[in-house]
């Protein structure tokens, strides 16, 4: 059980059970439930692996013993333990993508002026991008070297240290700090970095094709003392390198791990044997890969059906046609999924769907705690436990509308960052406060001289509304300081702010604010079973730091009998009796960034780095499909206003077309169309990788 291993489990082949049984073969050889480390990439991927080991060993107390969770909940809980040999207090607080945003906007609008004046407006989703590359890869603010010819790594370079300064100054982590914090402190205290690499003696890695250079020199600092690692993956199924995962980690496994045994799972218990080869065949294309090839012993199945349509129109119609009459054939809805490479190719769906009145729902879509109302009032909540978390009382510091304008907001931030205290802080001595007059909720903050803020230089009603604030969040913080119950406190203060009362004045309608007003309830419920645990302040500060952590592929997939629809990125990990492939064609798979490497970067969520990760997303796509799969494009396209003839994907030439039976959307009637004229027809089409 000792030493590297590398376990390359295709698509459907069962690869959860490969980490649960090993962990339980470790237990059962004496090996103690804390010596033993799982990732995973989501926290559902880590509670159903909890849950399916407790199941197995038929004992929940020793699965709770276990650390499992993801990367980024394993560099929490390292930051919480080692937090002083950090110099961090202990209310530090995690951002999530929101708050990073908000603070990455801060920091573009100290450096430069974006919004007027002429100036370029930059997309601040491409500048937080670089900067994510850019600490995944360990290049510090200063190191950062921007390429000459692309603009926006000019202003990361300038916004780059600025924002990091900003995180430091609140006492803040972003998901980003959460690895490389870690490594960087095993580097820089050996101490620190012997003590983690002895407490964990055997680790375990699910997903390890999505791993970056991060999260590989986090692994490979834990097992430095033993070398016990074992990990399980799918270099077929890399498809994230947009987002900084590398491929070479499970493609070099065996250099980077000498000595590491290489074990092959090529059963697949999913799909049909007629799917199975669709997916061999197109996966074989791609030349640097693990040789292997999945197989099965289920039935050969149907054929795979090949759908031509004129327009865009006529496709989107067929497919909902077509999902009726399955779903009359006996098929649940449920059973069926949609998957497209670009999120713009949802919108015709959706209102075709809409029209033959084929209930659907979207994988995808905003999560509950990334909702307004529910973020706002955690924000509450987070600066009761921690007042240096500035962008949470930015956040609230004026909502609901309480009278302390952006004029009075701007003042203080300058005047507490020239004075290099706390936006906290500042608002008290602008309240007229001293020190001592209002407990200060974090016990690592200093107590400061508060004369350097001159309350008579503010209004007499902002200076009320700014006590009012402080009053309202310390008499959160104490309640729940003293062991109150945490649904009664935020309760009160859901009262005390008014909170119901805007929701309802700022609604459309009363059905909106209802929604809105249960949102807020949702989470107040959530609180309170959070609390039956018992786990005191820590543990809500704890519970809010792991709301932060939650990811999109972490929201609730009970969406009832509805079909699914889908990104082929977020269909990844999941399987349908049925799955139709829409948009087959060149420039949409493969999408066409892939095609003009030369072309700009435009940050909208459609990345891709080369033609082979184009086709391992086919790859996934196709082997998403138990029984049968539809691939289906359009002839033509409306761009630029302008109908465009549209190429088949060079995807569906790899296809073997004994696979396939096509059909013509346009004809009357679903003729099969015979071999010869398959070949025939796609026989015009060459392409070169």
């Amino acid at each position: 059980m000792g030493g590297p291993m590398l376990v390359l489990a295709g698509a459907g082949s069962g690869k959860t059970r490969v980490i649960i049984f090993r962990i339980a073969n470790l237990l059962s050889m004496g090996i103690p439930p804390t010596a033993i480390c799982a990732v995973t990439f989501t926290n559902k991927a880590a509670e159903e692996m909890r849950e399916r080991i407790a199941h197995v060993l038929g004992d929940a107390k020793i699965a709770k013993q276990l650390t499992i969770g993801t990367f980024h909940a394993l560099g929490l809980q390292i930051l919480r333990t080692e937090r002083k040999a950090l110099g961090m207090p202990r209310g530090f607080a995690i951002y999530d993508a929101s708050d990073q945003m908000g603070a990455l906007r801060e920091a573009m609008r100290a450096v430069r002026d974006f919004g007027g004046n002429g100036e370029r407006r930059y997309d601040s989703k491409a500048v937080m991008s670089r900067i994510s590359l850019a600490k995944n890869a360990f290049v510090a603010p200063e190191e950062f070297q921007p390429n000459p010819s692309d603009e926006y790594d000019g202003i990361t370079a300038e916004v780059y240290p600025k924002y990091q300064e900003m995180l430091r100054s609140c006492a803040a982590f972003d998901f980003d700090d959460l690895i490389i914090e870690p490594v960087r402190l095993f580097d820089r205290v050996q101490a620190v970095g012997d003590r983690w690499a002895e407490k964990f003696q055997y680790v375990m890695v699910d997903e390890y094709q999505d791993t970056n250079k991060a999260q590989l020199m986090m692994v490979k600092a834990l097992v430095r003392n033993h070398g016990n690692l074992a990990v399980v993956g799918d270099d077929d199924q890399s498809i994230y390198s947009w987002r900084g995962a590398d491929p070479t980690n499970i493609l070099n496994f065996a250099e980077m791990f000498p000595g590491a045994k290489v074990v092959k799972l090529e059963q697949n218990y999913r799909s049909t044997r007629t799917i199975l080869a669709a997916a061999n065949a197109v996966i074989a294309n791609n030349t640097k890969r693990h040789g292997k090839e999945l197989w099965s012993t289920l039935s050969t199945g149907e054929i795979i059906t090949h759908a031509v349509a004129p327009t865009v129109e006529d496709e989107a119609k067929w497919v909902a046609r077509e999902i009726a009459s399955l779903v009359k054939e006996g098929r649940r809805w449920s059973d069926i999924a949609v998957m497209y490479r670009s999120n713009i190719q949802a919108k015709i769906l959706e209102e075709e769907l809409r029209g033959h009145d084929v209930p659907y729902t979207m994988f995808g879509g905003q999560q509950f705690f990334d909702r307004k109302e529910v973020k706002d009032l955690i924000s509450y909540l987070r600066v009761a436990l921690n007042p240096r978390d500035e962008l949470a009382l930015r956040r609230i510091i004026n909502y609901p509308p309480r009278g302390i304008g952006a004029t009075t907001v701007d003042k203080l931030v300058t005047a507490s960052q020239a004075s290099h205290v706390s936006l906290w802080d500042a608002l008290r001595a602008a309240a007229g406060h001293a020190p001592d007059q209002l407990r200060t909720l974090d016990d690592d903050a200093p107590q400061i001289d508060t004369a350097h803020i001159n309350p008579g230089e503010i209004r007499a009603g902002t200076r009320e509304a700014i006590a009012g604030l402080i009053r309202s969040i310390s008499k959160v913080g104490v309640a729940i300081e003293n062991g109150g119950d945490i649904v009664a406190i935020t309760k009160s203060l859901v009262e005390d702010i008014g909170l119901y009362d805007d929701l309802r004045a700022a609604a459309a309608s009363l059905s909106a604010a209802q929604r809105r007003i249960d949102n807020v309830e949702g989470l107040i419920g959530a609180l309170g079973r959070h609390a039956e645990k018992g786990k005191g302040r820590d543990g809500l500060a704890t519970y809010l730091r792991q709301l932060s952590l939650e990811t999109s592929k972490e929201e609730e997939k009970d969406g009832g009998d509805k079909v699914i629809l889908t990104t082929l990125h977020g269909s990844k990990g999941l399987e349908f009796p049925v799955c139709f492939m829409v948009g087959l064609e060149e420039e949409l798979l493969p999408h066409a960034r892939t095609l003009q490497p030369q072309a700009t970067d435009q940050p909208d969520g459609d990345h891709a780095t080369d033609i082979s990760e184009e086709r391992r997303l086919c790859y996934v796509g196709i082997t998403r499909a138990q029984r049968k799969l539809y691939l289906t494009r359009s002839c033509t396209r409306v761009s630029r206003g302008n109908a465009m003839q549209r190429t088949p994907s060079r995807f569906l030439l790899e296809v073997p077309d004994d696979l396939l039976e096509v059909i013509d959307i346009a004809a009357v009637a679903r003729e099969r169309v015979p071999t010869d004229e398959v070949k025939g027809f796609f026989s015009s089409f060459k392409f070169e990788d």
